[in-house]
């Protein structure tokens, strides 16, 4: 997928990267050395051109000496507040009940589909 198609999701995680790396002082080559990821990776995640797997997410955050729950919550608001509900469109349906959000792709979910 080309950074061109990456969702509004992708642009907060990486803006909430930055933001957990600025604010503890660090350079992306001091995150990248602390997570053991190259630091032009650490650079193109938080551009949002990259889809970072869980695995590398958890690296992250042990570099930022955050839980990951931390920085997720920092890209969810980051989202909400930076991009508004009107960007976020088209990038996934909210389930009424929960409020989660599903892109349709996912595998296995017992959930039927919440059509509007």
């Amino acid at each position: 997928m080309s950074a061109a198609r990456r969702s509004v999701a992708h642009h907060a995680l990486g803006r909430a990267v930055r933001v957990a790396r600025t604010q503890r002082g660090l350079s992306q080559e001091g995150l990248g050395l602390d997570a053991d990821i190259h630091r032009n990776y650490v650079g193109s995640i938080e551009r949002g051109e990259l889809n970072p797997t869980y695995a590398l997410l958890l690296r992250l955050a042990r570099g930022l000496t955050s839980p990951l729950s931390e920085l997720i919550a920092l890209a969810e608001e980051i989202e909400r507040t930076e991009f508004g509900p009107e960007r976020a469109e088209g990038h996934g349906r909210t389930w009424p009940s929960s409020g989660l959000r599903s892109t349709g792709r996912e595998v296995g979910r017992s959930v039927a589909p919440y059509a509007p």
